[in-house]
């Protein structure tokens, strides 16, 4: 029988020695991909036989790696993958800028706790500093003005032009909340659609539903709509939906279930057929129960119809033509369905929307937020689907990817603005962190303020060493050149970043600071390290 690893307990400065290691190991394999001349990191991929993997997404790539060898270095590289994921998740870029930042603060502080400074103290004048940073920041923030500036923003995310240009133009139409579909392409090209209204998927219980035989779509004028996540087994069921429909005066009807028997099938194509009632009937959206509520809630709103819901008990007896939305116009495909014009009331869909925004505002989970701004997308009309494509369908996957992080910055310029891009916000920061210095009297808050400094140096350093240049000879003439100036790695030169179009995105630049000097912050309070024993490991005889 293999031997058995039992529990360990580390303490200092062991811990903080390993906890370093892991954690330069991993920022080491990010540092290299921030600026605009990035270099790239290959990982090799889990099937043998396959071309390694070229990435230059920090999140991406610390996703990609899973465990070190070494398990006291392996805390402190999984301190930093956490991070980076969840800044990667939140606001979709900023993961290199929030690693350089970290291990630049943590390295220093850790020298500086090996000389006999205290980490609580420490760690609180860090965090003091950063908030005089965020704020510094937010002054310098710049609205978004027109296409071709999110273009630029997104070229500096993706590096790939005509991507860049295209989901400047849809972000411009589309706004922050706006829906955006992202498709494998058809061809080599990047192609956009924009859809009118809004749409939801929702594939038809059968394809001979779709009046357009060409098209494989139905479109209904002045329709009802009878939304419920019921399971419609029995064609009788609905009989009194139809008919509270024909006594509202229409003789259409889009119907939401969670699932239509062969028969109802039948029934309502062969209805159709006739010329006597068309309908079409989707699957009511949602993965879960709590999704496919939410969506009947916003559709209820939007169209002025009542949900009926399995959990409540209700059935379609006693349905009044009142309870069926209204809308100028729906339509059904393959896939989709979609509503125009909802008769909802307009004062109770703005204030849903209002809701929608609070709640967003205040959630920090990422997939919530996820949720959230695609309801407020979908109810406010602003709908795009982007074909992404390629030689390969290696190259069409990656370009999805980046599109989709590229899309997920993008909402957060059109949301809080640009600020001067190269690390000349960071570098413009250091004036009221000297001042902060220059009043400080206790000597962990001094150190704190000479750590800061410090650090809001390493993504301009990183960028001019990336774009294979040598920082220290750099450094100076941008230091001379004053506030908002740092080193254009394409011009060569040292310019003014607003000026020469260099721009970041406000939130993932004030995301990437806050995660970085406030994780640093914490990891170094981090003085013993805990490892839980592995199950003993049978060997057969």
């Amino acid at each position: 029988m293999a031997s058995q690893k039992t529990k360990r307990v580390i303490f200092t400065p062991t811990s903080h020695k390993a906890l370093q290691e892991g954690i330069n190991q991993m920022v080491g394999v990010v540092r290299p991909t921030l600026g605009p001349r990035p270099r790239v990191v290959a990982i090799d991929p889990v099937t043998s036989g396959k071309f390694p993997e070229i990435l230059d997404d920090g999140g991406t790539i610390v996703r990609r790696i899973i465990q070190l060898p070494d398990r006291d270095a392996d805390m402190g590289a999984m301190l930093v993958r956490q991070m980076l994921w969840k800044l990667r998740e939140e606001v979709g870029d900023g993961t290199a800028t929030a690693a350089v930042v970290f291990q630049s603060v943590y390295n220093q502080g850790l020298y500086y706790l090996a000389s006999g400074g205290n980490a609580m103290p420490l760690r609180r004048y860090l965090e003091n500093g950063m908030r005089v940073i965020l704020d510094e920041m937010s002054r310098m923030t710049m609205p978004v003005d027109g296409k071709e500036m999110l273009a630029k923003i997104a070229a500096s995310v993706c590096a790939d032009p005509p991507l860049a240009k295209v989901l400047g133009e849809i972000f411009d139409i589309i706004g922050e909340h706006g829906h955006l579909d992202i498709r494998s392409g058809r061809g080599r090209d990047i192609e956009r659609e924009y859809v009118e209204g809004m749409y939801w998927k929702g594939s038809p219980f059968s394809r001979t539903m779709l009046t357009d035989e060409r098209e494989l779509r139905t479109t209904m004028d002045d329709a009802a709509i009878l939304l419920s996540d019921l399971i419609i087994n029995d064609p009788r069921m609905l009989v009194p939906p139809i008919a509270a429909a024909v006594k509202a005066g229409t003789k259409s009807m889009l119907i939401l279930a969670r699932q239509l028997s062969d028969a109802a099938v039948s029934i309502l194509v062969t209805n159709t057929k006739a010329g006597k009632f068309t309908s079409v009937a989707v699957k009511t959206p949602g993965m879960t129960m709590a999704d496919i509520g939410a969506t009947l809630q916003d559709i209820a709103v939007l169209t002025g119809g009542k949900p009926f819901l399995t959990h409540a008990g209700q059935t379609f007896d006693t349905i009044k033509p009142e309870d069926l939305g209204r809308a100028r116009r729906v339509w059904a495909d393959r896939f989709n369905f979609g509503i125009l014009g909802g008769k909802g009331d307009p004062r109770a869909l703005r204030r849903h929307i209002a809701d929608l925004r609070k709640a967003y505002d205040e959630t920090r989970d990422p997939e919530t937020r996820k949720n959230l701004r695609q309801r407020i997308g979908k109810l406010m009309g602003g709908s795009a689907t982007l074909w992404v494509g390629g030689l390969s369908e290696q190259e069409i996957n990656v370009r999805k990817e980046v599109a989709e992080r590229t899309a997920d910055t993008l909402r957060g310029v059109v949301r809080s603005g640009v600020i001067p891009g190269g690390g000349a916000s960071l570098l413009a920061c250091r004036p009221v962190v000297r001042r902060l210095l220059d009043s400080a009297i206790h000597p962990d808050e001094q150190a704190a303020y000479r750590i800061l400094l410090r650090a809001l140096e390493e993504p301009t350093r990183t960028i001019i060493s990336n774009a294979g240049f040598n920082p220290d000879e750099i450094m100076p003439r941008v230091n001379q050149a004053g506030p908002g100036y740092a080193f254009d790695v394409q011009a060569e030169d040292v310019r003014n970043m607003a000026e020469a179009g260099v721009l970041d995105a406000a939130a993932v630049q004030w995301a990437a600071v806050r995660s970085g000097i406030e994780t640093a912050a914490l990891a170094l309070t981090i003085d013993v390290l805990i490892h839980r024993k592995k199950p003993v490991e049978s060997v057969n005889p």
